[in-house]
């Protein structure tokens, strides 16, 4: 390794533990099945179980070192909690590092935000970039991608998520971030809010954590735009907006459809303009790359480059990916929207199917958790959005799914089945050669299977 991550002594230093003896580690992770060669495993304890017991197997995976709390045979660093070791690591990691860090949070869009930002940057400081992979948004996932974060990078995008007040709160001041992205507010985790003006309010305990100078980045076009801001106010020396209304610092001023489904946008930049291609399709995605551009202008990165990025980013796995799906002699589109589902998220996805030029149109859709006591209004207002998009065959999935297709009774042809392994069933059925097909809802109804069953030919 030509410049180790960490080692045991300066994961000691970090940590207060001991060590067991001298080691070096490319790699941070509390996942056993995620460890590679060179990696430090980190031995949590949680409820349902002790990464003590998974230490054999990440020594036959290669791992160099571990935090421990009990002994082990395998080079380690022993501290009293692993949990505490995993923090102060993350903080040891922020403190070394002289990178410009983003942190992005919002009820819809940010990994989608995150990844295009990270690819952005990454074109002004290739190879020093940094980034959290995945979803690790939350109280151990943001310390592990801190903690992973080389202290030679220049930029870090770091996601925060949050499902109960206070939380956004903890993570930022762990993250210190120079610049702090809402991407916008949505009904999302309404069960644990009393409104969605307190899901804005949880929002905004980001640009708490600000560092001195710091820049927040706020969407103009959400009607929680003036409470943001108030928020920002005592925070943030720098406030940028951004969206597609007329009235946002950073906003299209004209855009077209292109025809492989991107958006061609000429970009008002505060005092510049910037024409480029979005390759990701939705009129949601045209809101990203504002949010992307006015991060990259705060960061002092090339826009120009930023542009680029853009129009060759992918679509992610259950976040927009597309692909095609062998169904007999020929093929169907498959987006897959498969891993979270909220009401302002299914709208923006149920408009992209509804662009396609295919000659059916499937939906196949999961019920959307925690929206609490007005859930059964969220989905039934769903009804319109499937209409408007041209689905010839709609398969809801979960009970939460019944307001949906009482609504839509008489409207479309539709089935309502209880879970992922029917809708699979239904859509073997009547999926055909040519159709576009959307499979999106919350992770928990489990939707990722009817996805990896088409992209193996087995759906």
């Amino acid at each position: 390794m030509a410049e180790p991550l960490w080692s045991a002594e300066a994961i000691s230093a970090a940590t207060g533990g001991t060590a067991s003896a001298a080691f070096e580690v490319s790699g941070v992770t509390f996942d056993s099945r995620e460890v590679v060669l060179g990696d430090l495993f980190i031995a949590l304890k949680g409820a349902a179980t002790d990464g003590h017991k998974f230490l054999p197997d990440v020594v036959a995976r290669g791992a160099a070192g571990a935090i421990v709390s009990a002994p082990a045979d395998v080079p380690n660093v022993r501290v009293e909690d692993t949990t505490a070791a995993l923090n102060a690591l993350a903080v040891a990691a922020r403190d070394r590092t002289q990178a410009t860090i983003i942190g992005v949070t919002g009820s819809v869009g940010k990994t989608g935000t995150k990844e295009a930002l990270f690819a952005a940057l990454s074109r002004s400081a290739p190879g020093r970039t940094h980034r959290s992979v995945k979803s690790y948004n939350n109280h151990t996932g943001v310390p592990l991608s801190l903690s992973r974060m080389p202290a030679s990078s220049l930029y870090a995008v770091l996601e925060m998520g949050m499902n109960h007040a206070g939380e956004l709160a903890a993570l930022t001041q762990l993250v210190r971030p120079h610049i702090a992205i809402i991407t916008a507010i949505a009904p999302a985790h309404t069960e644990f809010f009393s409104g969605v003006e307190a899901i804005a309010d949880a929002k905004a305990e980001i640009f708490q954590g600000l560092e001195a100078g710091g820049t927040a980045i706020i969407p103009f076009d959400s009607p929680h735009r003036d409470r943001l801001i108030r928020a920002a106010r005592g925070c943030a020396a720098r406030i940028i907006t951004f969206g597609t209304a007329e009235g946002a610092d950073i906003c299209p001023l004209e855009s077209m459809r292109t025809a492989t489904g991107g958006t061609f946008v000429t970009a008002r930049m505060m005092t510049r303009e910037l024409s480029f291609t979005i390759n990701q399709p939705g009129a949601h995605w045209v809101s990203n790359a504002m949010a992307v551009l006015a991060a990259a202008e705060a960061a002092g990165a090339d826009v120009g480059l930023a542009g680029l990025a853009l129009a060759e980013l992918g679509g992610l796995p259950g976040r927009g990916a597309r692909f095609l799906a062998p169904i007999g002699e020929g093929t169907a589109l498959v987006i897959d929207e498969s891993y979270n589902a909220n009401p302002s998220s299914m709208q923006a996805t149920l408009a992209v199917l509804g662009a396609e030029p295919a000659a059916r149109k499937i939906a196949v859709l999961g019920e959307m958790k925690e929206l609490g006591p007005d859930s059964a209004g969220y989905h039934a207002a769903l009804a319109d959005p499937v209409k408007a998009a041209g689905v010839t065959k709609a398969i809801l999935v979960g009970s939460g799914m019944a307001p949906l297709a009482n609504a839509l009774e008489g409207r479309i042809d539709f089935v309502h089945v209880p879970d992922a392994a029917a809708a699979r069933q239904a859509l073997t059925k009547v999926l055909a050669p040519g159709d576009a097909v959307l499979i999106k809802g919350s992770n928990g109804v489990g939707l990722a299977t009817v996805v990896a069953g088409l992209q193996n030919g087995t759906a």
